[in-house]
């Protein structure tokens, strides 16, 4: 019998999810759960490299494992846990630092764009990358789903991961990037032009829809989606309609029908329309999640509970790779 992949995913806790997160990124992981190894990191140590209010993270650390559990992640099925209370993750970017050199972290396209905003920079900003080197090494992952902006990331991961089985002998499995086609990159629904983000969402109310969302606030937000000038209602390529085909895009990584079948069901509609039928599937896909979210919530032992046994799974699987690459380098 063929040994299941391994499949790594890890995603912030900071900020609200939205919609973007959920096509782009989770839908995925709970369908894929019966295919493949699945260990699902909720990244807290990445969210820390800005200022973090402590009370505001320990509780997004919470809602982020609750969203998860809502959404499908079976903790019978995959491993759910949070980075931070395994410290196979920080122990090994040390170790793999002593191998990266700098010059491979300071032309990291998101670092140099996050730096540039900055007054003062942080060394867990320009190592950050490092670490999720270490987050992906650690389980000897075989693929990452990742969206494109990603793609330096494993491709970096793979460097880090040849380098030091060049200079130490074999330790590290070298993991393959995986990209979805369809929904993989949610827009912004006040701009097009962006891919949908958490920090934006957090400054305007109008950019993304939540997945605790209210079914009003999801409306709000749906009514004001910006499209075009025109009529038709089809996907296409085109700047212009790029506000239009999010739209088609969103409905049908949640409807999953085809192109075809879609823009036949919208033809002759106008834009308003458009927007009620997406409106309406975002509604009831976020409906049973909201409910199961509200009944985790209610008991946070059991949330807890849930955490510390994933957490000491993750610490029992990171540990042979750990201890294989402390051997490697000469430690007694």
């Amino acid at each position: 019998m063929t040994a299941r992949k391994i499949v790594f995913s890890g995603i912030q806790p900071t900020g609200d999810f939205h919609l973007g997160n959920y096509i782009g990124a989770v839908k995925r992981w709970v369908a894929d759960q019966a295919l493949h190894d699945n260990i699902f990191c909720i990244v807290d140590l990445h969210a820390i490299t800005l200022y973090q209010d402590p009370n505001v993270l320990r509780a997004k650390i919470r809602q982020a494992a609750g969203v998860l559990l809502a959404c499908g992640i079976d903790p019978q099925k995959s491993l759910l846990f949070v980075q931070s209370q395994v410290s196979a993750h920080p122990e090994l970017t040390w170790l793999l630092n002593c191998v990266t050199p700098i010059g491979w972290l300071e032309r990291m396209t998101q670092y140099k764009d996050k730096a540039a905003k900055q007054e003062s920079v942080s060394t867990g900003l320009l190592d950050y990358p490092v670490l999720m080197a270490s987050d992906i090494l650690l389980y000897q992952t075989d693929y990452v789903p990742v969206g494109e902006d990603q793609k330096q990331h494993i491709e970096l991961t793979r460097d880090i991961a040849q380098r030091f089985n060049n200079l130490y002998g074999e330790t590290f499995a070298l993991p393959e990037g995986i990209f979805p086609k369809v929904g993989a990159r949610i827009m912004g629904l006040d701009d097009p032009t962006v891919k949908m983000s958490k920090s934006i969402a957090t400054d305007q109310k109008h950019h993304a829809v939540g997945l605790l969302d209210s079914p009003d606030q999801v409306w709000s937000v749906l009514k004001r989606a910006t499209t075009d000038s025109g009529k038709e209602i089809v996907f296409s390529d085109a700047p212009s309609k790029a506000g239009v085909n999010n739209l088609l895009t969103i409905y049908q990584a949640l409807t999953d029908q085809t192109q075809i079948e879609i823009e036949k069901h919208f033809e002759g509609k106008l834009y308003g329309a458009l927007k009620r039928e997406v409106a309406d599937v975002i509604i009831e896909t976020l409906a049973p999640i909201q409910t199961r979210y509200n009944e985790l919530m209610q008991d946070a032992r059991a949330l807890d509970a849930i955490l510390q046994s994933s957490a000491e799974q993750a610490a029992a699987r990171a540990a042979p790779t750990l201890r294989k690459a402390k051997e490697h380098m000469g430690f007694v």
